[in-house]
């Protein structure tokens, strides 16, 4: 992300920020960047229709530039555009004041961002965008017979670069065709390898799938690369790094981030410090479940006592539609780093923001045990709390969970698909 120009009063945080997105990653910053309320000036093409003296009418898009109050907000992560939806705030030629008009925010196109105000979390998500040394850090390459993902992995999204899918006849006696589909199947996935890897900026290749197959592919790959004169990939093959996988299939890159032998060649990048972060807590919660809490409410009571020491919250909770919703994650998020605490915001286009998004969305690992008893006697003594805010916390307690609910925790960090956590509150309420 490009910084063009920045004015923020820093008394009430009000101010705008011109920005160019330059990197894809750029586009899913600027979707956290901008909300509901906010300000939108920028360039788009607008339908226009003209009519003449005679009563006949022509159409024309014209390029104008156009400042909208932005009332919807969706991303696209595959074409990495933004679409904004408002009315006009501003006089046009074009475009009366108060006219509907939707904004295709682009790669390399300035736009201008209006805020009324820019709390610590924006603030940190701008200074984040800004930081030239981020980019796609990891290739993980998912694959089985027929079967192929092959994923970049920068520190807020995963990107499906190429998906292969290929018929594979089952080996018989005599017959050939299974061993050429199996070449053919390798020498597409080798040109993927070529066409979206990067090797000046990527750090480590992940290769895994069940059995065989990775290691297969590998040598495939090397012994094409050699005939072939692929420099890249022979100059690069330390980089290649093999590991296990249940599957072929998307979800299987969770598996191989977490595995162990990926550890020393990952331990700097964002990805595996927010897979390691929430694998302690998935630990803390099975060994002692005193020190591992989930939920807003019961966060906020251990956040009161000065207990949190790792706060793990999910990006899609900034994004909320309602202002007071959106601010009280917010002044939690400030008063944990008051305390001296840690907090990690977690992607929603990473395998552990879905696995963080199944239990709440919010979580934390504290600097002491804190006995279920503490927490529900703060809450007795705050009789102002509405029913709803109740069975969120009744929810959010892990130690009442019991076996069964660290449990269903436990499938879902593994990426087994679990029960909604509404129907834990219903069991253990």
């Amino acid at each position: 992300m490009k910084l063009i120009k920045r004015s923020i009063n820093e008394k009430n945080g009000a101010g705008l920020a011109k920005l160019r997105a330059e990197e894809p990653e750029d586009m899913w910053h600027t979707f956290h960047l901008v909300g509901v309320g906010d300000r939108v000036r920028t360039t788009t093409l607008r339908k226009v229709v003209r009519e003449s003296s005679t009563g006949s009418t022509t159409s024309s898009k014209l390029k104008i530039t156009l400042t909208i109050e932005v009332q919807r907000v969706s991303f696209d992560a595959e074409a990495c555009t933004l679409h904004l939806s408002g009315v006009n705030v501003e006089e046009s030629e074009h475009v009366k004041l108060g006219g509907a008009h939707t904004v295709h925010l682009e790669l390399h196109r300035d736009f201008v961002l209006e805020k009324e105000c820019w709390d610590q979390v924006v603030l940190d998500r701008l200074a984040e965008s800004l930081d030239p040394s981020r980019s796609a850090e990891v290739c993980c390459i998912a694959l089985e017979p027929g079967l192929a993902h092959l994923c970049l992995i920068s520190g807020h999204m995963t990107l499906t670069r190429a998906k292969l899918e290929t018929a594979i006849p089952k080996k018989r006696a005599g017959a050939s065709s299974h061993a050429k589909a199996v070449e053919r199947f390798y020498s597409k996935l080798h040109e993927a390898v070529l066409r979206h890897v990067d090797f000046t900026q990527i750090k480590c290749v992940l290769v895994g799938g069940p059995g065989f197959c990775a290691a297969d592919f590998l040598k495939s790959l090397f012994e094409a690369a050699v005939r072939q004169g692929d420099r890249p990939i022979i100059e690069n093959k330390s980089k290649f790094l093999l590991c296990h996988a249940s599957s072929g299939h998307k979800r299987a890159v969770g598996e191989m981030l977490a595995s162990e032998e990926t550890a020393s060649r990952l331990l700097e990048t964002r990805v595996f410090q927010d897979v390691r972060a929430l694998g302690n807590f998935t630990k803390m919660l099975a060994d002692d479940p005193d020190r591992a809490y989930y939920g807003y409410n019961h966060c906020v009571k251990a956040d009161e006592l000065l207990a949190i020491e790792t706060l793990l919250v999910t990006d899609t909770l900034f994004k909320a539609c309602d202002t007071a919703t959106r601010l009280k994650y917010v002044a939690l998020t400030e008063s944990v780093r008051e305390h001296g605490g840690v907090v990690r915001v977690f992607s929603s286009l990473h395998v552990s923001g879905e696995q963080l998004a199944q239990v709440s969305g919010i979580a934390a690992v504290l600097r002491f045990p804190l006995p279920e008893e503490a927490i529900l006697g703060e809450e007795e003594e705050d009789t102002g709390e509405s029913d709803e805010e109740d069975a969120g916390d009744s929810m959010g307690a892990s130690s009442a969970l019991g076996a069964q609910g660290r449990a269903v925790f436990e499938c879902a960090a593994r990426g087994a698909s679990a029960e909604p956590v509404g129907h834990w509150g219903d069991s253990f309420g």
